[in-house]
């Protein structure tokens, strides 16, 4: 079966799920521009110097996004500000402002939306219950915005992707339209537009109209919801960037001198945009460009949510949320913070209306706020690098990051100046509120001892024949209870004996007496086994029959007693290699998690258990074996799970994953120690012909593990049961068990005893690890 991900996978797609916002600002950001320079008399000086202002802000700034984007790819990178480089205090200023500014983009962009629809449609501005009709229209769109957008961003590109495809259509058209009736012309770059007397009214209107650049940090935001390594999600993300940010810079450079020569700044019934729609274009199509852009505007709001998510992930990784905010739901995205959003968006339209202008002020600060916080902070890291290597490529890109850094902050300073009493004083008070919450959760979960540290780094070329598997699956045992639930384990038992020609038994076992015995065909009902061993001999025969018809080899028996050891009693006795079981029927272990029949049987076997736990996510009941997830912590015994691994992966091609996880008991070199100790685990993988890679990162065990299988799109979990680095953290009893509870995985553990640790009949105590060596 292909990998399914709701992921994008393109630079188009990404530009189609997260380009709404900025895609929609040249259909707003005219009209304030050309009211400051048209009724001051200025605009044939300064009207052309700011939109080549604009449009160089927008090449310089795209270009530090390059740079910002290959840097921070978990999400939480829209400013550039990472913990690593700044400390903790630069990603709380950045979640805040952040946060703030997506809360603001969805507002205003949902108040345009309903203006747009009002202008059509004036009986939306009459109250109702003493509110207008458009306000419940706005809130109603914001809840079903989110409620798209929570069902992952495959399914926000489909629904509002159309959209952004549709204002990009439209943008270009009205490109297209512009040239052929006003022909090709650009803007002047008048040198007047810097003498002291318009000077002021030059940077205002630049100011003014640089926020045409709203929304641009969602690119970075939206990193982690491409597919691929780091590098592709990056590439990725700047190819969407560009999609969208090419034709707006082509906009304002082709159509913009033709809303100045065409429109009516002081109409305030019908934007300048709309007018000049309706000059250029035919009356159909232009309202169909209202149309179109109605939707858009919703689709930048789906935009703003989609950055909120991904920005609550990496905060969640970093342990400045609770858990509950950060997780992810059935669609892999995190969703509370988007209702979060929508509930404070519906709050500020009832409370204060549906006019963007009444949002602007802030929203126009925040913009600028990010866009100069992120062009100092990439400046800082490429004066670092010139420090260590001085090239011609790193040079250029800190001069341009320096130009956009000068050019957005002097922004943020005119536009704080002109606003501050309009609202942008707010940001006083939501930053600081914000940055104490952010700091109250990292001090009640504590700091993660090491950052995701991914390898991607030359490796030896696999050999050309792997090298004999130490252990194999040729005898796998399946318990049966006779429920459905309990018959998932089949689907993964027959893949492996049939990747394997190995040979399958079914047992069933009756708690309450008889002797073991082989089966005869009898008859057998469908919804569990209560009528003793004669219905368990007919249901396990027909099983069999069934699955002899497929070509395994299937034997089965009853068996009564105690499950666990009856169970355990059976795979000695055939000398399995696996049981395979559910965690759910009367053998399950829902309930009690590890903690009964499983439980048993890892305390007095020395076979490894494959469990699944069914669930609504269709990974819970199949595996492919394609990507495998190994904890390892440094311990021999946490490696007894290598040779299973090897196993499995020179049956099924698989791709494995090696993770380790630090805690707050490892001493502070434990990460250059561990990374050493998991590259030397990978060579030899690799070298003996396997597909490898590993990755340090977290600080809790079983949510670390459960964290990464879902991110990497893990196939099946492996692990000790009994591994020791540091702590106890890969035990029965604790890690494994919220790692089958919580894993939407299959999940294999391999039982491993504390009488393993002596070897030989002298007792002598086995080797050290390099990396516990060290910590001696």
């Amino acid at each position: 079966m292909a990998h399914v991900s709701r992921k994008l996978s393109n630079a188009f797609e990404g530009a189609l799920a997260g380009g709404g916002d900025p895609a929609t600002s040249p259909l707003y950001v005219f009209g304030p521009f050309l009211r400051l320079i048209v009724v001051a008399g200025v605009a044939r000086i300064t009207f052309g110097v700011s939109i080549w202002m604009v449009v160089l802000t927008i090449i310089v700034v795209s270009a530090m996004y390059r740079l910002v984007m290959a840097w921070v790819v978990d999400g939480s990178g829209g400013s550039g500000l990472n913990e690593e480089e700044f400390g903790s205090w630069a990603v709380k200023v950045n979640a805040s402002i952040t946060f703030i500014e997506y809360t603001l983009t969805f507002l205003v962009s949902m108040a345009a939306l309903v203006t747009f629809i009002a202008d059509r449609a004036p009986v939306l501005n009459e109250p109702f219950l003493g509110i207008q009709l458009r306000t419940y229209i706005a809130i109603l769109l914001s809840v079903l915005t989110g409620w798209l957008v929570n069902r992952g961003p495959k399914v926000a590109a489909r629904a509002f992707g159309p959209a952004t495809a549709g204002v990009l259509l439209l943008l270009w058209i009205m490109i297209f339209a512009t040239i052929a009736r006003q022909g090709f012309q650009l803007p002047d770059f008048n040198l007047q537009a810097f003498s002291p007397q318009y000077l002021g009214f030059t940077f205002g209107g630049f100011a003014r109209i640089l926020a045409v650049m709203t929304g641009i940090e969602i690119f970075a935001n939206l990193v982690a919801a491409y597919d691929g390594t780091p590098k592709e999600k990056s590439r990725k993300a700047f190819g969407s960037l560009v999609i969208i940010m090419g034709t707006t810079s082509l906009t304002m450079l082709i159509v913009g001198p033709a809303i100045f020569n065409l429109a009516d700044p002081t109409n305030e019934h019908v934007s300048v945009f709309t007018q000049t729609m309706d000059i250029l274009l035919p009356t159909p199509i232009a309202y169909i460009g209202t149309l179109v852009g109605i939707a858009v505007l919703g689709s930048a709001s789906a935009a703003s949510a989609q950055g909120l998510q991904n920005l609550a992930l990496g905060l969640n990784n970093r342990n400045y949320i609770p858990q509950v905010i950060g997780q992810r739901n059935r669609f892999e995205v995190a969703d509370k913070p988007v209702w979060i959003e929508v509930g404070i968006v519906a709050f500020c339209f009832l409370l204060f209306g549906t006019n963007e202008e009444t949002y602007l002020a802030i929203y126009a600060a925040g913009v600028f706020i990010l866009l100069s916080m992120t062009g100092w902070a990439a400046a800082k890291r490429l004066v670092r690098i010139l420090r260590k290597r001085l090239t011609l490529k790193y040079t250029i890109a800190l001069a341009g990051t320096l130009l956009a850094s000068v050019l957005t902050t002097v922004a943020t300073v005119i536009i704080f100046e002109e606003r501050f009493f309009e609202g942008a004083w707010t940001y006083l008070v939501f930053i600081p509120v914000l940055y104490v919450a952010f700091s109250y959760f990292r001090g009640r979960l504590g700091e993660p001892v090491a950052v995701p540290v991914k390898y991607e780094r030359p490796l030896p070329q696999p050999s050309a024949v792997r090298e004999p598997r130490p252990v194999g699956f040729d005898r796998v045992l399946v318990p049966l209870d006779g429920t459905t639930s309990g018959e998932l384990a089949l689907s993964i038992a027959q893949a492996v004996c049939l990747a394997n020609q190995g040979e399958l038994t079914l047992v069933s076992v009756e708690e309450t007496g008889g002797s073991p015995r082989l089966l005869h065909n009898l008859s057998v009902e469908d919804d569990g086994l209560n009528g003793g061993i004669g219905e368990r001999e007919a249901y396990l025969s027909q099983v069999a029959d069934r699955l002899r018809n497929i070509g395994l080899d299937v034997n089965y028996e009853v068996r009564s007693g105690p499950v666990a050891d009856r169970i355990d009693e059976m795979a000695r006795g055939i000398n399995a290699d696996l049981v395979a079981m559910s965690t759910r029927g009367p053998y399950g272990i829902e309930r009690f998690l590890i903690g009964n029949v499983a439980q048993k049987i890892v305390e007095v076997s020395d076979t490894p258990l494959l469990l699944l736990r069914p669930s609504g996510e269709w990974r819970s009941r199949w595996s492919r074996f394609k990507r495998l997830l190994v904890p390892l912590d440094g311990s021999d015994f946490a490696e007894r799970v290598l040779p299973y691994t090897r196993a499995l992966a020179g049956l099924f091609d698989s791709k494995i994953l090696l993770l380790s996880v630090p805690d707050d008991s490892e001493p502070i070199d434990f990460t250059g120690r561990m990374q050493a100790y998991l590259e030397e685990k990978v060579r030899e993988l690799c070298q003996a012909g396997y597909d490898a890679d590993a990755i340090i990162t977290g600080n809790g065990a079983a949510r670390t593990i459960v964290q990464v299988s879902e991110d990497e799109r893990i196939d099946l979990v492996m692990l000790a049961t009994h591994g020791r680095g540091g702590g106890e953290r890969l035990m029965v009893g604790s890690v494994a068990d919220r790692v089958v509870k919580q894993a939407a995985t299959p999940v294999l553990l391999v039982p491993v005893h504390e009488r393993r640790e002596l070897n030989g009949a002298n007792g002598a105590r086995r080797q050290k690890t390099p990396v516990e060596a060290s910590q001696d």
